[in-house]
């Protein structure tokens, strides 16, 4: 940053996805989600740096080389819904001409024919409607552009799929098929997805486990259907999360997120909560996959 102050814009972000499993990650806009997403592609600003381990298999995302993550890793290894499609797709060409190009990179379909019916496949799994092809990206709503986004990430079937925020613009039925592909992608082969949504519905619906991210941090880390159901989430924030859902209590959390430049040296939720003690000036470690001197205790497990 200017004057050479640095921030930690995500710290001690430990996680693993499997085969055939969804994990959410939901935060506040600015808790560093999309930056997460960005580490694992190589796709950070030149003045960042990245410590720790990323492995894909035998392969430690954040070691490997430029030539790496675009000949091997990017669209093949890890396909990529990105946070803005509309900046991510190519102004001068149509979407059909930039999804048979993905087909032809992507996949073992060779002619015009089969590179073509491929690319209306993909497309048509992302439910663009297939008269809107031939359009350039500015002749497309924003959620257009999030479905066009969605039929080029699903072309490669990549092992790893990252879906940053993408029920964007999207109607809730348009919601609901989408996160139902995400799933079918997930669950028809050995793949894997990481869904970074601020939907908490959509969570529900297509997740397995949820990871939740405040302020740099990841807090808890949770059985989806415990999460969303019972007993609950156990972190005070992730509880807030929930309760301000319209649906549920319509109560919002207090205050605003840290400056992720000013944090505090303990629990960085701690002004925004009720349950705070002068425990909370300490940072809480990481146990049972929830970071929180005061975690939230089912009634069944209360002495």
């Amino acid at each position: 940053m200017p004057g050479g102050r640095r921030i930690a814009a995500v710290t001690d972000a430990h996680f693993e996805v499997a085969a055939g499993e969804c994990l959410a990650l939901i935060g506040e806009s600015g808790c560093g989600k999309s930056v997460l997403a960005s580490a694992l592609l190589g796709l950070l600003p030149s003045n960042a740096q990245s410590a720790g381990q990323a492995r894909l298999g035998e392969l430690d995302l954040l070691a490997a080389d430029e030539r790496t993550l675009t000949r091997t890793v990017r669209g093949r290894l890890i396909g990529l819904i990105p946070q803005s499609p509309a900046a991510h797709l190519t102004p001068v060409r149509t979407v059909r001409s930039q999804l048979e190009e993905t087909v032809g990179a992507l996949t073992d379909a060779r002619g015009r024919t089969a590179v073509r019916s491929a690319a209306e496949s993909a497309a048509e799994r992302a439910a663009f409607p297939a008269d809107h092809l031939d359009r350039h990206p500015h002749q497309l709503s924003g959620g257009l552009a999030q479905r066009a986004a969605t039929a080029l990430a699903l072309v490669g079937d990549a092992p790893l799929l990252l879906a940053d925020e993408p029920t964007t613009g999207l109607d809730r039925d348009l919601v609901d098929h989408t996160v139902d592909e995400l799933r079918r992608h997930v669950d028809d082969g050995d793949r894997a997805l990481l869904m970074i949504t601020h939907d908490l519905a959509a969570a529900e619906r297509i997740a397995d486990r949820v990871a939740v991210m405040y302020a740099g941090r990841i807090v808890e880390l949770a059985d989806a259907e415990a999460f969303f159901g019972s007993p609950g989430p156990r972190h005070p924030y992730s509880r807030g999360l929930l309760d301000a859902l319209p649906e549920r209590a319509f109560i919002p959390i207090p205050g605003m997120p840290p400056e992720l430049g000013d944090l505090p040296d303990g629990c960085a939720f701690a002004p925004r909560c009720e349950q705070a003690t002068d425990a909370c000036a300490a940072l809480p470690p990481t146990t049972s996959h929830i970071a929180c001197h005061h975690p939230h205790v089912p009634e069944d497990l209360r002495a």
